[in-house]
C-alpha cells in the first residue's frame, strides 16, 4: 500500500468512527421513537389549542421530557396513567403501587419542567 492510499486509508477509518461515535451520541439523547414524540405532540395540541404556537409548544415540551426522562421511564409512567383508570382491582393495582407512583411522579416532574420551559 503506498504511503498516500494509508493516509486516505486512516483519514477515512477516523471519519467513520467519528460519524459512528456522533450517531451513537444522537440515539442515546434522541431515544424516543418518532410516533411516541408524535402521539404526545397530538395530545398535547387537543389540550392547548390547535395553532402553530401550540405546535412549538408541544413540540417543545416533548424535547424537554425526552432530555429528562429515559423512554422506558416514559412508557412505564404513561401505562401507569392508562391503567390506573380501569376499574376493580387491576386498576387499583397501578393506582396504588409504589413503583408506578414513582414512575408517575417522574413524568409529572419532567411535565412541570416542560411546562416552565415551553409554555
Amino acid at each position: 500500500m503506498a504511503i498516500c492510499e494509508f493516509v486516505r486509508f486512516g483519514a477515512t477509518l477516523g471519519l467513520l468512527a467519528l460519524a459512528t461515535a456522533s450517531s451513537v451520541r444522537a440515539d442515546d439523547i434522541n431515544d424516543y421513537p418518532t410516533v411516541a414524540r408524535s402521539e404526545y405532540v397530538f395530545g398535547c395540541l387537543k389540550a392547548n389549542g390547535e395553532t402553530r404556537q401550540a405546535i412549538s409548544q408541544c413540540s417543545c415540551s416533548i424535547d424537554v421530557i425526552a432530555s429528562l426522562l429515559p423512554y422506558d421511564r416514559y412508557v412505564t409512567a404513561e401505562t401507569v396513567l392508562s391503567m390506573s383508570q380501569v376499574r376493580g382491582n387491576l386498576g387499583g393495582e397501578f393506582r396504588s403501587s409504589e413503583q408506578a407512583a414513582s414512575a408517575l411522579n417522574d413524568l409529572r416532574r419532567a411535565q412541570a419542567e416542560a411546562e416552565v420551559r415551553c409554555f
